[in-house]
């Protein structure tokens, strides 16, 4: 550098006077500044340390704002998710609709009517079905508030599946959420159906919890404590809407001219409370999450319009374990092992009719009931490489105890499934499902074995938040 500038000083000193000599030293003794300063912004630049990134079992709720530098803005993500199937069963869609599982839950395939309103669940009906639109929205309000909203559109019309604003960056590691959310109860319940490994619900989740699980109004609270592992503790307080197992809304008398009258008051709202502890550690190559969970509420169930009538009022406590277990066999291959374990425990009233008509008046029986009922799901997932999956999943309600002396409560009622899935991409997916179940029954007592293959399609467009492990 030095030498070249001397030598245009030297050229320049045969070609001009004295005072271009000296506008042209000026001149050079800028340029060779700027190309210093240039040169120190070159050498910061390449030394600059590159963020790593979270672990893989943090979630990207639980990092502080300073690690988001770019939530400073508040734009909008927009993403539409959409889901549809082809279904084939071995019965007909009139036959599913008479099918359930005795003493726990009834319209588990099909649609079912309950309390004046039609409940579809996913895949209902034999051949093709558009099983919902999900528009999702986030924004950032600013580096330490987050708004979140999910709308789901089915054929019968369109609800607000969550709304909430979340609270990052308080004290001592608080978290707090508000709103319409689905609740961290166990491992599943938090997920979106596009997120599921399989195209159905485990059995033991949709039996006790109903096909959109605990998805409440109300608040949460988390706290991360402070160790070397990942360990996180929840509360929620929650509204306590669940049909499935929970409820708030006041019983009446079912009989005609008699409506007015009321056979359970509804639930002090909130009326559900859901804890948590949740722990994450990582072994070479595995991942392991684990986590136990509690739910514990008022119950106002009001079945007078099924084809049996009954109601029920009073407390209900939901207990669950989970485990899940992720190995990576390098960057493409892995296998993960998920389980979950519930068991319900209910107590109160039994109300119902002495001949299940509701047709006579002032024929209501009440008895004091007491039910214990426990299964669990644990599935296997390989992925070979970033586009194909294949897994299998066993379900089984091994325990149906019903005080009740007139109740029918058969026990091991399990299915068997097993799926191949082909992404595209991270926006599109194609998955093949068989599902031999047999814990259904008819009407009439009997067990029904069920054989079902799904073809699912999802395909989300647009931007979305990265779920989780």
């Amino acid at each position: 550098m030095k030498k070249l500038l001397l030598s245009t000083l030297a050229a320049a000193s045969l070609l001009a006077n004295d005072s271009e000599l000296q506008t042209l030293k000026a001149q050079m003794e800028q340029m060779s500044k700027m190309m210093k300063e240039m040169q120190e912004k070159i050498d910061h630049l390449e030394h600059a340390d590159t963020p790593k990134p979270a672990s893989v079992h943090t979630s990207q709720h639980h990092l502080s704002p300073e690690s988001h530098p770019e939530h400073e803005s508040s734009l909008l993500d927009i993403s539409l998710n959409l889901d549809a199937s082809y279904v084939s069963r071995s019965k007909k869609d009139e036959e599913l609709t008479h099918l359930g599982l005795p003493g726990i839950a009834h319209g588990l395939i099909g649609s079912d009517s309950h309390a004046g309103h039609d409940h579809a669940t996913y895949n209902a009906s034999n051949g093709f079905n558009l099983n919902y639109a999900e528009m999702l929205l986030h924004g950032t309000l600013n580096p330490s508030l987050d708004a979140d909203a999910v709308f789901h559109f089915t054929e019968e019309g369109v609800e607000i599946e969550e709304a909430y604003i979340t609270r990052t960056n308080l004290p001592y590691n608080l978290r707090v959420r508000g709103g319409k959310f689905l609740s961290e109860f166990g491992r599943l319940n938090h997920q979106h159906h596009h997120e599921w490994n399989f195209s159905d619900m485990p059995l033991v989740y949709e039996a006790f919890l109903g096909i959109h699980g605990i998805n409440e109004i109300g608040v949460q609270l988390q706290w991360v404590a402070p160790t070397s592992h990942y360990l996180l503790f929840g509360f929620e307080a929650l509204q306590g809407k669940n049909e499935a197992m929970f409820g708030q809304t006041a019983i009446h008398n079912p009989y005609i001219g008699q409506e007015e009258e009321v056979l359970s008051p509804s639930a002090n709202q909130p009326s559900l409370y859901v804890g948590y502890i949740k722990t994450a550690a990582d072994i070479g190559n595995t991942t392991i999450l684990a986590g136990a969970s509690i739910a514990r509420g008022n119950s106002r169930q009001d079945h007078f319009t099924d084809e049996t009538p009954y109601a029920f009022s009073g407390k209900s406590d939901l207990y669950g374990m989970d485990l899940t277990l992720i190995h990576r066999f390098d960057n493409e291959r892995s296998v993960m092992w998920q389980s979950e374990w519930l068991y319900r425990d209910t107590k109160g009233t039994h109300i119902s009719d002495s001949d299940n008509d509701l047709i006579t008046p002032d024929e209501l029986l009440y008895s004091s009931m007491e039910a214990q009922q426990a299964g669990y799901y644990s599935q296997l997932v390989y992925a070979p490489d970033h586009n194909w999956k294949i897994g299998a999943r066993y379900d089984n309600i091994y325990q149906n105890n019903i005080s009740l002396p007139t109740a029918f409560t058969p026990e091991n009622m399990d299915q068997y499934s097993a799926m191949i899935e082909y992404s595209t991409s991270e926006s599109a997916r194609y998955r093949l499902q068989y599902t031999h179940s047999n814990a259904l029954f008819n009407e009439e007592g009997i067990r029904q074995n069920l054989d079902s293959l799904i073809f699912s399609f999802n395909i989300t467009l647009g931007e979305h938040s990265d779920h989780e492990f």
